[in-house]
């Protein structure tokens, strides 16, 4: 393939990357509000971008060798007004976009609750190499399937059994780590039903590639009918059954647990349980 088609090629496989994802197609109040963030800033960068191309084309132009009506002023050094204009513009540039992210930083707080609605609470634990789920308002668990409530605030509690990982919904909104001994918190919400994909953002080893999941967006009755499915079947979430998790796995299919062990999640956080191996 030639050069100037396979940069063609790589870019388009970007633009398409970018449709699949919270860029084109986002399915929540945060990833919407990041996509406007993202083209608010975009406009700004494009306001100094394209008039800088246009006047470096412009003067090549006028200033070929062939033009004989061009005036060249070799002895020309310094106009104060053009140094005003020169570097005000890339000031009030800075400016504009110091402002949106100091707002957004602060609008889309991870920790903040999206609205006065009561959230779901869903317990996340990052392991080699797949995730756990455990909802304790529900008493089940899940290994790499994430099933929530459309239309639901969600709160997240994240943390990892292993090395430094990164939880990921593109479609919904903001990344957030997940370190060992520590609790990290995320809110989101998926606003319709759909399967949106989650996966681990940071390589965390051998098994990293499989490290992903699908979100299943439901109804409020298929989700009541999802967490009476996974009360009835499924083993017990206890020490013992942790413990299983821990050992190096990859590509695992997705499961559930009927019910959960009292305090599991703290009991991990305050690393009373063994971490990953």
């Amino acid at each position: 393939m030639r050069p100037t088609r396979l940069i063609i090629a790589a870019l388009a496989a970007c633009a398409l990357a970018g449709c699949e994802g919270w860029l084109g197609r986002p399915a929540g109040p945060v990833s919407g509000a990041e996509r406007i963030i993202f083209l608010n800033t975009l406009a700004i960068m494009l306001l100094i971008v394209v008039p800088v191309i246009l006047a470096t084309l412009a003067v090549a132009w006028w200033y070929r060798a062939s033009n004989t009506r061009a005036r060249h002023l070799p002895d020309w050094s310094y106009s104060g007004r053009l140094e005003l204009v020169i570097w005000s513009i890339p000031a009030l540039v800075v400016f504009f976009l110091g402002g949106i992210a100091w707002i957004s930083a602060h609008e889309l707080d991870p920790a903040q609750p999206l609205s006065s609605r009561a959230p779901l609470e869903i317990d996340v634990v990052a392991l080699d190499w797949k995730w756990l789920f455990i909802y304790p308002q529900q008493g089940v668990a899940s290994v790499n399937r994430l099933v929530v409530p459309a239309g639901v605030p969600l709160r997240f509690r994240l943390t990892s059994a292993t090395v430094w990982n990164a939880f990921w919904i593109p479609r919904l909104g903001s990344m957030l780590y997940c370190m060992y001994g520590m609790v990290g918190t995320l809110y989101l919400q998926a606003d319709a039903p759909g399967t949106y994909r989650g996966l681990s953002a940071m390589i965390s080893g051998d098994g990293f590639a499989g490290m992903h999941f699908d979100t299943d967006a439901l109804s409020d009755a298929a989700f009541s009918a999802w967490t009476q499915s996974a009360r009835a079947a499924g083993a017990a979430l206890d020490e013992s059954a942790y413990r299983s998790l821990l050992p190096p796995s990859s590509d695992v299919g997705p499961y559930t647990y009927r019910s959960v062990s009292p305090g599991l999640f703290e009991a991990i956080v305050m690393q009373r349980l063994p971490p990953g191996q």
